[in-house]
């Protein structure tokens, strides 16, 4: 059996999230799936998928090894569309990974409207809460809200997002003012599982080198921005979120910034790419589309200090 075909298959069935959605995006048969995912597994000598009546699950080697797949299979793409001389036309599968907050609510209607001007060109996100390595998982680009220190990554300046701590009035008006970071230890605490989960940094004071600390035991922990959102805006506690986040709610005085004196540096946003991605004309077609729109989002988005 042929290795690439196998990986193809492979790929497909994570995306169906079954063998026999695989089996129907692939055309081929049940067995005929299931026999090329085995080969895959003889070569590479360990299991590379959990499966189940209705379901698969990579295996830890098997994310690895999926990762590695897409890479091949993108870069045999590139390389069939370099030698057929299409390299000035965007085309082909454009795959971009943010978080999903992000992705969701600024990302995808940049995309919606990217498909519709370049009809030759599929997009495939990827919305994570997680670090993702470019290279080793064939991404094209990726919309990150971080210091940048990758020297293996092109970056294109956004704009930048502050850590704000909010609360909604009704709440404030029925608790003990909050007037510096050491009053939160008074106050139930609405934690975000990536951003602190038991402790929240803020700045030296003036004259000190040493970072403010503000231990606690959260009374809620989520892992979604929008149900941390809803539950600062039911009165249940304070939340510590990004601007953009919230710049909605503080628009309507659904909540509102404290401790602003206290906030942390803003944080940069850029679109990222590996080196030579650029190159690429879907690439080149989306950052060129995408980095008004996107300058243009995150600056509507900005609260007041």
């Amino acid at each position: 059996m042929d290795r690439i075909d196998a990986m193809k298959v492979f790929i497909a069935a994570l995306d169906e999230g079954s063998l026999a959605g695989a089996s129907r995006r692939t055309g081929r048969s049940a067995a005929a799936v299931s026999r090329a995912v085995a080969f895959l597994e003889a070569h590479v000598g360990v299991p590379l998928l959990h499966r189940t009546t209705r379901s698969i699950k990579l295996s830890e080697a098997g994310e690895r090894y999926a990762a590695a797949c897409r890479k091949v299979l993108a870069d045999l793409d590139e390389a069939d569309r370099q030698a057929a001389g299409e390299r000035s036309v965007p085309r082909g599968t454009l795959t971009i990974t943010s978080t999903v907050f992000s992705g969701v609510e600024i990302l995808r209607p940049i995309v919606d409207a990217f498909m519709d001007e370049h009809p030759t060109v599929n997009v495939r996100m990827h919305l994570l809460e997680r670090p993702v390595n470019l290279i080793d998982e064939g991404m094209d680009l990726a919309l990150r809200i971080t210091h940048l220190a990758d020297s293996t990554l092109v970056a294109q300046r956004i704009g930048e997002v502050r850590r704000v701590v909010v609360a909604a009035p009704r709440y404030l008006d029925s608790h003990p003012r909050i007037d510096d970071p050491s009053d939160l230890a008074k106050h139930p605490i609405i934690a975000m599982a990536h951003m602190g989960q038991d402790s929240w940094s803020f700045p030296p004071l003036e004259g000190s080198a040493v970072a403010r600390s503000v231990s606690f035991t959260p009374r809620l922990v989520v892992n979604n921005v929008r149900a941390a959102i809803a539950s600062a805006v039911a009165g249940h506690g304070v939340a510590r979120l990004f601007s953009y986040h919230v710049a909605p709610e503080v628009a309507d005085d659904a909540l509102r910034i404290i401790l602003a004196d206290a906030e942390p540096p803003p944080i940069p946003v850029s679109l990222v790419s590996p080196h030579g991605r650029l190159a690429v004309p879907k690439v080149r077609a989306f950052v060129d589309f995408a980095l008004p729109r996107l300058r243009a989002a995150y600056a509507g988005l900005d609260t007041p200090r």
